[in-house]
């Protein structure tokens, strides 16, 4: 190990290695790549991805919905174009679904893409390495830190560094390294299992540019969706304990089965269709997530919105921060402390009101008792917007509990539940 590397910002030859190839670790990489070749510096930047995207021989269990400012951002910030070839529905509109109640949510000019997300990491990686990134087909398995220094050992060999990044999601391997040579502890999580299904190109049609997000009675649901991808519908549900019988279980609900069409027509689903997937993804921040020389993007860091988490847009923009931060000030604890945490109290700051959502979608749905909410939000501009906001993203839940605590929002939630109680007692 050479003597004498600072932790000050980035010098000419500093090496920085990204663990994970998802899109946070490529938009990190790009972001140090461009930021040399402008500023006439030379770094040597290596992602380690134990995935190969290319070819679809490894998956991603993300429903894969891109949301604003995505597009925007990996334009003007990483100089790479948007994807359009690769959007299979335009978002324009969500469905929530209570027990007997929904209602049809849209935002005024804001659209999401849904793609393939293992089509649109296979893009993301593309990029790097057609700008001079090094990508090493390699899983790591251990973090050595040194007062002068990294190393990663991999399945490629062992790699000498001055920072490394943690861009592994919610990946445990990943988690595991680091904990056991940091302060690093990964973030809370619920557990997702995801699938797909075919319907044909008919009832592609009548489903449409929308996705449906269902608010179950069931003690161990705490959500369900369903987005159109082109030619099959992506359905996933999510909760503290979900398996497979569960994603069977949510299939025959009848709000469900009214929404999803073709599900019991014998001989329409494609011979991959129906199978499960799990994953997980984070509702609370993760601890230490920063320190001397390493540093935690995206889902590895908690940094996404806890209830809703538009995972893809998080990720890439904390990777372009956490790159920022260690140009301008440095890879020590100090300035990821000073810097990188500031540039995301955006996100940090809104986890406690995503948390405290989450808790109160939780409890009025499983006593039936979100769907006088929905109807109120029907008559109220404010607490539709709110609804639109919480269910797609698209603004912080500190926004949502303000509109949606608005004196006119609360009237209007009053009058129905009164409505509500009065059908209940007749």
């Amino acid at each position: 190990m050479a003597d004498g590397r600072s932790t000050g910002p980035l010098r000419d030859g500093a090496h920085v290695v990204i663990l994970g190839g998802g899109p946070g670790g490529v938009a990190c990489a790009l972001t140090l790549q461009r930021a040399s070749l402008e500023a006439g510096r030379s770094f040597n930047v290596t992602v380690l991805e134990g995935k190969e995207f290319v070819g679809e021989r490894h998956h991603n269990q993300c429903v894969g919905v891109l949301s604003p400012p995505l597009n925007e951002v990996l334009e003007t910030e990483l100089g790479i174009p948007f994807p359009r070839h690769l959007v299979r529905a335009e978002i324009e509109e969500y469905v929530l679904h209570a027990w007997r109640t929904s209602v049809a949510l849209r935002g005024e000019g804001v659209t999401s893409s849904a793609v393939r997300r293992v089509l649109f990491d296979s893009f993301m990686i593309e990029q790097a390495r057609e700008r001079g990134v090094a990508v090493v087909t390699a899983r790591a398995e251990d973090v050595e830190f040194h007062a002068d220094g990294v190393v990663i050992y991999s399945e490629a060999g062992p790699i000498e560094a001055d920072v490394v990044v943690g861009a592994f999601g919610m990946d445990p391997g990943g988690a595991a390294i680091f904990e056991r040579s940091t302060a690093y502890r990964p973030p809370r999580a619920l557990a997702s299992v995801v699938t797909k299904y075919h319907p044909g190109e008919d009832a592609m049609r009548e489903f449409g540019p929308r996705i449906h997000a269902f608010l179950p009675r069931h003690p161990r649901l705490e959500f369900g969706g369903a987005t159109p991808k082109g030619n099959h519908i992506t359905v996933n549900i999510a909760g503290v304990s979900v398996d497979s019988a569960l994603m069977q279980e949510f299939l025959r609900l009848p709000e469900v089965r009214r929404v999803l069409p073709a599900l019991d027509r014998a001989g329409t689903l494609d011979e991959g269709d129906l199978r499960c997937f799990k994953g997980r993804f984070p509702v609370s921040l993760a601890r230490g997530w920063y320190g001397d020389r390493y540093v935690m993007i995206g889902d590895a860091a908690g940094l996404v919105r806890p209830f809703k988490g538009k995972g893809v847009t998080s990720a890439v923009e904390t990777g372009i921060r956490a790159a920022k931060t260690m140009l301008r000030e440095g890879v020590s604890k100090t300035a990821f402390h000073d810097h990188y945490r500031a540039d995301n109290r955006d996100l940090t700051e809104d986890i406690p009101f995503g948390q405290a959502m989450r808790l109160m979608v939780i409890v009025l749905a499983r006593m039936g008792w979100f769907d006088p909410i929905l109807t109120a939000s029907e008559a109220e501009p404010k607490l539709h917007e709110a609804l639109f906001d919480a269910v797609s993203g698209n603004r912080p839940y500190r926004r949502v509990w303000r509109n949606g605590l608005s004196p006119r929002s609360l009237g209007a939630i009053l009058h129905a539940f009164l409505r509500h109680a009065r059908r209940l007692s007749a």
